[in-house]
């Protein structure tokens, strides 16, 4: 990997913290990720499964984790297995983890080849009741693809039809959205890179340049400092591409007079940045987009100030839906009609700011976490409020990561990249 290594105390601390909530006499099982095909002998670069990551720090393919706090064996209470790594491996691919080598990294003592598996794992449920299954359950998954996970959920209840079964992700839900000091330094390095990148890209833009080069100089200062790349497929979108909320084709020439919306972070060890600015092509907004920039500048910084503890996550939405109404109605986007005509459903302010202001944000970009129960001190959110005009050729929007604090505003991990029009004027000029 390219980022230093992560101090196993976290991993050991996720771990107890995990096992406090598992019903007795139970035990828990998390999969690698899969390599996945592309064609003929391809494949995708491989990211691993978050919750393993979680909870071990392993960051390797085919290792399972399986905790079993009322184990009889104390030595079966936290099992890692790995593949067996070999000289072929070494020359071939790289070595894999060793034991020792495991154990610095996870903090786990017991590690097997993954060959002892099915005999372990075999001791181990004769002395359990309960067996949790790892299952994605985020408000916006769509997996297509069966996983390692859900394979293994098939071959252990064919074989193991007799025992009780649990779900690990209510309780990863809400360990992982609430962040440890460590995990928050490592998200600090992700918004440090995404500042370094970003920084670059307004040097380097300018009329005639296309997105994908915009594309390339975020790459290439990310890649420089470590990190994996972008946290999530960029939008660079320039004119009225900003207008498509997941516009990713980045294949369009920047035209003077436009505007480029970035939406682009960095990953750091697996943690994920999300960023967004709106930046002028010529380098110099035009009073009209200044308007517009100034009125979701504002939205952006009131709403920021409502992330604290106690906030419910679909309430803080309503509220900010009143804030955006406002600076629609000053700006003559709306009048007093459509918003005493609106439906509630799908109020007036929607034609103009169709998406949410905030998700968690951490492991995952759209991260983990009970957007029912109130928000907690260390959680992390996206602030990132946005007006679209489709008939005017532009949309902005603008976007940071803050961590909820347990008294006062939130702290803004992107603190320091630039997102007042003047200074991002003065950079683009200088």
């Amino acid at each position: 990997m390219r980022y230093d290594q992560i101090d196993s105390k976290l991993f050991i601390k996720n771990r107890k913290s995990f096992m406090a909530g598992m019903k007795p006499n139970s035990l828990a099982v998390f999969n690698a990720n899969d390599i996945y095909p592309i064609g003929a002998d391809s494949t995708m670069p491989f990211q691993q499964n978050r919750d393993l990551f979680y909870l071990s720090g392993v960051d390797q393919e085919e290792a399972i984790l399986v905790l079993f706090p009322d184990a009889p064996k104390p030595e079966h209470r936290e099992i890692l297995f790995l593949t067996e790594t070999n000289a072929h491996i070494a020359v071939w691919e790289g070595a894999k983890l060793d034991k020792q080598k495991a154990l610095e990294v996870s903090g786990i003592e017991t590690v097997y080849w993954l060959q002892d598996f099915e005999k372990i794992f075999f001791e181990v449920m004769t002395q359990c009741e309960t067996v949790y299954f790892n299952t994605n359950e985020h408000y916006r998954a769509n997996v297509q693809t069966e996983t390692r996970d859900e394979r293994f959920i098939k071959w252990c209840k064919e074989k193991y039809p007799a025992h009780q079964v649990a779900k690990s992700n209510p309780i990863l839900q809400r360990l992982r959205s609430v962040k440890d000091p460590i995990e928050l330094d490592l998200m600090q390095k992700a918004c440090d890179i995404t500042e370094k990148a970003f920084r670059r890209a307004l040097k380097f833009t300018k009329p005639g340049v296309w997105e994908h080069e915009i594309e390339a100089e975020y790459w290439h200062e990310m890649i420089r400092n470590r990190s994996r790349g972008f946290a999530y497929t960029p939008i660079i979108a320039s004119g009225n591409n900003a207008n498509v909320l997941h516009y990713t084709e980045n294949n369009q020439q920047c035209k003077e007079g436009d505007l480029i919306l970035l939406d682009t972070g960095a990953e750091y060890a697996n943690y994920s940045s999300d960023m967004t600015r709106t930046i002028p092509v010529s380098g110099r907004f035009s009073e009209r987009q200044k308007q517009i920039y100034n009125a979701v500048n504002k939205v952006k910084k009131e709403a920021t100030k409502w992330l604290v503890p106690g906030t419910i996550w679909a309430e803080y939405h309503k509220e900010v839906g009143k804030l955006m109404t406002s600076e629609l109605l000053d700006l003559g986007l709306l009048d007093k009609a459509d918003v005493q005509n609106e439906d509630p459903k799908w109020p007036a302010y929607k034609k103009y700011f169709m998406h949410g202001t905030a998700h968690n944000i951490g492991l995952d970009t759209h991260d983990y976490g009970i957007l029912t129960e109130p928000m907690k001190p260390n959680q992390v959110f996206t602030v990132e409020p946005g007006i679209y005009l489709p008939d005017e050729g532009f949309g902005i929007r603008l976007e940071d990561d803050v961590v909820i604090q347990k008294e006062g505003e939130p702290f803004n991990l992107m603190r320091n990249i630039p997102i007042e029009i003047e200074e991002i004027e003065e950079i683009m000029n200088s």
